[in-house]
């Protein structure tokens, strides 16, 4: 290696490849560009999206105001002045998306971009597809997470399909109408009804992560669990080395390699993030169950059939896509039926024991947090709160 060569490029002194270098690592361990540009063409299937009907955002922003004074009322939460709904298209919520989750993506591609040992084993050619791998990194990076968040946003009714805190939050709440009305249309239900009770669902999600100790203690679980991956170098280089170039099938394959996320971000989950797990999911948990518990009670107050739309967007929740489940993953998020079954039976436990104001000291404070083992035992998290009264 020449002393001009950049330490982990093996390819900057053939000039294309040195220039690929330069231009995948312009922007650092994950290409913001590439990441924008796979989001938008996901989403929108690369297509022009028109923009929202003035009609409908006026439409939605009267039903916020119904929604809002019934959810104030059954939590006691408090939304602020400050909350506004914002309708977007599917390609506006993917890229206030990324922007909103830039910081974990970021910390994600950081902890991956980590160098490990040097390859030792002597073959030249899976040093050269280590140093490829390493070399577009960055770029790939951007492209996954790019069509992941895309993919995302053609299913999203609003902020809080992903039901954790975002970065940079203005007051805005955004809500997606295509998707909402389309869904009502499948299922035959009245537009009004489904936008409302989505608007219900956004409300209680947005009140909830807004609680200090609960934002912050949600978000610092989910930033640990990314920052705990560990990558594995060895991922890409063996798949393409397993390419064989001369066979008919070559781009296909090639195209398959690089379509692939788990392969792209060969990312290792670590005893650290095992750790972790049971302390995120019962914060999860509380926090799904607490938003499906206060829906419930006030869409029986609002809706004729409220009961059959938690039914059916529930259930589609939790039968996620595959680039659905591997977002969740990344952010150590495992939302399945186990973990929502779970946040019902201690939130509905706590109300049969203790009724609303015994829920409501989940707010009190952080030491008001329930444990992993209270998490399956409301009682014993109602005792403990009982003795430190």
């Amino acid at each position: 290696m020449s002393d001009d060569e950049p330490s982990g490029m093996p390819f900057f002194g053939m000039p294309i490849f040195g220039d690929l270098a330069k231009v995948f690592g312009s922007q650092g361990p994950l290409h913001w560009d590439a990441a924008r540009q796979f989001a938008a063409l996901t989403a929108t299937g690369g297509t022009s999206e028109p923009n929202v009907d003035p009609v409908a955002r006026s439409e939605f922003e009267d039903l916020a105001r119904i929604a809002e004074m019934h959810v104030t009322s059954i939590s006691g939460l408090t939304l602020g002045s400050s909350v506004r709904i914002q309708p977007v298209s599917p390609g506006g919520w993917a890229q206030r998306t990324l922007d909103a989750y830039r910081g974990l993506f970021t910390q994600l591609a950081t902890s991956l971009a980590a160098t490990p040992g040097e390859d030792d084993s002597g073959d030249p050619t899976m040093a050269m597809l280590a140093g490829l791998s390493r070399m577009v990194a960055p770029a790939m990076m951007g492209m996954a997470v790019g069509s992941m968040v895309g993919h995302l946003a053609r299913r999203a009714f609003g902020q809080y399909d992903v039901p954790i805190p975002r970065d940079g939050e203005s007051g805005e709440l955004l809500v997606v109408p295509a998707t909402v009305d389309g869904f009502a249309q499948d299922w035959s239900i009245p537009r009004d009804e489904m936008r409302l009770w989505v608007l219900v669902q956004e409300l209680t999600g947005h009140a909830v992560l807004a609680v200090p100790h609960i934002r912050s203690t949600l978000s610092d679980l989910v930033k640990a669990h990314v920052g705990a991956f560990r990558p594995d170098p060895s991922a890409l280089a063996d798949r393409m080395s397993s390419i064989d170039i001369t066979d008919a099938d070559a781009l296909a394959s090639l195209e398959k390699t690089f379509a692939d996320p788990s392969m792209l971000l060969g990312a290792i989950e670590t005893p650290e993030q095992a750790a972790l797990r049971p302390r995120l999911d019962t914060m999860l948990g509380v926090v799904v169950g607490y938003v499906d518990h206060t829906v419930d009670v006030v869409t029986e107050r609002l809706l004729g059939q409220g009961a059959q739309i938690a039914e059916a967007v529930r259930r589609r929740r939790v039968e996620s896509a595959p680039h659905d489940v591997f977002v969740e993953r990344l952010l150590g998020l495992h939302l399945d039926r186990t973990l929502v079954s779970r946040g019902r039976n201690f939130i509905s436990g706590v109300v049969e024991r203790a009724g609303t104001n015994g829920l409501n000291r989940l707010f009190s404070g952080e030491s008001a947090l329930p444990t992993p083992a209270e998490f399956d035992a409301p009682g014993l998290w109602l005792a403990r709160l009982e003795l430190e009264h």
